[in-house]
């Protein structure tokens, strides 16, 4: 257990205790303070994932043929290994295969207990990258094993395995400015003080399945990406079932925009995690049917460093609508 993992067993879920840093690297305390809670579907059997739990249960392969060389056992500490055996062809495929039946058991993750953390294993990452001024981007990664994709027309698209999901929060001199919520292709921006919080802590609603983010819980279609409307063709769904910190247990780093490396910032954060240049999941299978260029199964994400962690704006591309709108009234 290292060393967030041991803090947060006493710690408030509203505020953290100062987490130190490893070498150079440094990541200011409000960064934790301020991170986004997840309110997972109630009735979302896939939960938050280990991430080593992922490389156990799976075999690095190209075009699927299993790399003879990689890294035996593969770990987070040389998982970046593989990037000068296969670079991004590599896929962590899985043993039983994305369609297996029954479907085993480390497709459905770890269910946070009652103060919101996962007691075995760690789900999620922490990216900084400071721009200088004053000014801060402070990355949270969901990692999810699988991903269940929506229906349309009583037809599944969108399986796979492995699933990144993130909030960014845009500081400026320690003050959050905006919140984006990634949602599938694209997402949403929102100004911090528009969206709902426990606390200062922003809170983010993940889509049944999709773990897709989202302000509001309720339905979010999401035909026309970055716009969500209560109906429409691809519907997600998002309740209060249960909370989840991704804050305990978290690997931190910072990311150096210039020389595009990262450096780790908490105790035991394995950089071959975000080093590595490869797809967390299963290719596509080879001629799986489509519908309008929609397959059912379709390949693992890349991870954190492929991100857009240099933006410019809030959102990873333009145009960036950061919405205002007051979206919550009351108190928690």
């Amino acid at each position: 257990m290292h060393l967030i993992s041991r803090l947060a067993l006493v710690a408030p879920l509203a505020v953290l205790p100062f987490i130190p840093s490893v070498g150079a690297a440094t990541i200011p305390q409000y960064v934790y303070d301020y991170a986004p809670l997840i309110w997972l579907h109630s009735q979302d059997p896939y939960r938050p994932s280990d991430l080593q739990q992922q490389l156990d249960h799976t075999t690095p392969q190209v075009n699927w043929t299993t790399i003879a060389s990689a890294p035996a056992p593969l770990t987070l500490d040389n998982l970046d290994q593989l990037n000068d055996l296969g670079n991004t062809s590599v896929y962590l495929t899985s043993h039983e295969g994305i369609d297996a039946s029954p479907e085993p058991a480390w497709f459905r993750g770890i269910t946070p207990d009652k103060q919101g953390r996962l007691t075995n294993g760690s789900g999620s990452v922490i990216v900084l990258v400071d721009h200088g001024s004053g000014n801060i981007d402070a990355f949270y990664f969901y990692f999810y094993a699988y991903n269940k994709g929506d229906k349309v027309l009583g037809l599944e698209f969108g399986d796979h395995m492995g699933d990144w999901e993130h909030n960014m929060i845009r500081f400026s001199n320690g003050a959050p400015q905006a919140i984006w919520y990634s949602q599938h292709a694209s997402g949403q921006a929102f100004t911090y003080s528009a969206v709902e919080k426990k606390g200062i802590r922003p809170y983010a609603y993940s889509g049944n399945g999709t773990h897709a983010n989202y302000v509001i819980a309720g339905k979010h279609d999401h035909t026309i990406p970055g716009v969500n409307l209560p109906n429409g063709f691809l519907v997600d769904y998002a309740d209060r079932g249960l909370e989840w910190d991704p804050v305990f247990n978290a690997y931190s780093y910072t990311y150096n925009t210039t020389t595009r490396s990262f450096e780790a910032a908490s105790p035991g954060a394995p950089l071959g995690l975000v080093n590595f240049n490869g797809k967390w999941g299963d290719d596509q299978p080879p001629g799986e049917p489509s519908i309008f260029g929609e397959a059912k199964y379709v390949a693992g994400p890349n991870g954190p460093k492929f991100k857009t962690l240099d933006r410019k704006h809030v959102c990873p591309s333009t145009p960036c609508i950061v919405l205002p709108f007051k979206i919550w009234v009351g108190k928690e």
